[in-house]
């Protein structure tokens, strides 16, 4: 039964503090993971963040069924990158002022009609559309993730980075089935075809916007602490700024640039799109246990032990060439850097309690832009030394997190 508005204020004032104490906990953890489950709430905003990133994921193959060259479709992804990732902690800023409903659903609706326009308008135009859509991604996910942290802590007994893990992974589904679908549906019907995915994402957007409709504020901070702590903690931050920039830039690596070594390698295009799938399920595993460990263990324990391990894979991979250990050895990589990502984005939220969307925007758009410039120096790298060489620098990267990671304390909630 769906909570009362009154007892739903109740929850949300409760939401305020930042970590419920861990003795409430009663239910075993698979019930705490059905109520979350089985919450309208959360599940609307979960399959939300699958279609955004269904529609993110579609964009290289939708550009080279429109025959663009590979230096427009670099530019052209670029710029929608930016596009999403730079106006990420504007939206959720906004949204901590005008609450969620807005900028959650009508970003999801935004994405759907400026999408349309990229598969209906022919030429540039075309693709202005498909670059503005990209609006849509950056107005939701600050949103959508401050709100699957708020119903961890409701629902989950204060597991809050449990929650933000399957909030990404419902993304990263949208990672690993969109170039798929989008090729299906391309092959099959062509352009038009490709309407599908917005006749699908404009319902998904009225349901989420109805479970939004009381519009609660984000939680503000308790009585005597200010909104921002930044200027308190300014090596935190630049810890969190290196470790982000470091696991960002080793998934974009290998995500981007692994199928096109797969296929020099000799190997069919159904090994090399293999493997970019393999990646992202390994990562979508790996962040729902490391936003699990990331809620038992300090989480600064949890991130630099993820990076640790993820060198072992990616060095592994520098020296083998092809083989058939790759299936396994990229789905690790994959886990051990994804185990990273929600933990840093919580961490993000508790630096700013008051402005948590603000906080969350801030932490994927450096995380999303990080990742797009750094791909930029390693595929020339690529090109005139090979992937291998680009999989050794990957690997110093995340062995160079690690222990920055150790500097990721938090007051009152890091006990280790």
């Amino acid at each position: 039964m769906r909570p009362s508005g009154g007892s739903r204020k109740r929850a949300s004032a409760a939401a305020s503090r930042l970590q419920p104490p861990a003795s409430q906990a009663s239910p075993t953890a698979s019930a705490r993971s059905m109520s979350l489950f089985t919450d309208p709430l959360f599940v609307s905003v979960a399959i939300g963040h699958l279609m955004i990133d269904t529609f993110n994921a579609s964009r290289p193959v939708l550009l080279t069924y429109l025959g663009l060259g590979e230096t427009a479709i670099a530019t052209i992804s670029t710029i929608y990158i930016w596009a999403g990732a730079l106006t990420q902690p504007v939206f959720g800023w906004l949204s901590d002022r005008i609450g969620p409903r807005l900028l959650a659903a009508g970003g999801l609706l935004w994405m759907a009609v400026f999408y349309s326009g990229a598969v209906l308008i022919p030429g540039s135009l075309g693709l202005a559309c498909l670059v503005a859509a990209a609006l849509g991604s950056s107005a939701f996910h600050p949103v959508g993730a401050v709100q699957a942290t708020i119903q961890g802590r409701e629902r989950l007994r204060g597991r809050e980075t449990t929650a933000a893990s399957f909030f990404f992974t419902a993304g990263q589904s949208g990672h690993f089935i969109g170039p798929i679908l989008t090729g299906l549906i391309l092959s099959a019907r062509g352009l038009p075809g490709m309407m599908m995915l917005p006749a699908v994402a404009i319902p998904i957007s009225l349901a989420l916007a109805r479970q939004l409709r009381s519009n609660h504020p984000h939680p503000q901070p308790a009585a005597g602490q200010g909104p921002f702590r930044l200027q308190a903690a300014a090596g935190f931050i630049v810890a969190l700024a290196i470790v982000a920039t470091c696991q960002s830039w080793a998934q974009a690596n290998i995500v981007n640039l692994m199928p096109k070594y797969v296929k020099d390698l000799g190997q069919t295009a159904t090994v090399y799109g293999a493997f970019a799938g393999l990646f992202m399920g390994g990562s979508a595993l790996g962040n729902v246990i490391g936003g699990s460990l990331g809620d038992t263990y300090p989480k600064r324990y949890v991130v630099a032990i993820s990076l640790f391990l993820a060198a072992l894979p990616v060095f592994a991979m520098s020296r083998i060439g092809w083989s058939p250990w790759l299936y396994l050895l990229v789905p690790l990589a994959g886990s051990f850097t994804g185990a990273v990502h929600s933990n840093m984005v919580v961490l993000a939220q508790r630096m700013i309690p008051g402005g948590m969307a603000l906080a969350s925007g801030l932490a994927l758009g450096f995380i999303f832009s990080a990742g797009a410039f750094g791909l930029l120096f390693t595929g020339r790298i690529a090109e005139q030394q090979g992937f291998p060489t680009v999989l050794l620098m990957t690997t110093a990267l995340v062995l160079a997190a690690a222990p920055v990671a150790l500097f990721l304390r938090e007051a009152g909630h890091d006990r280790a």
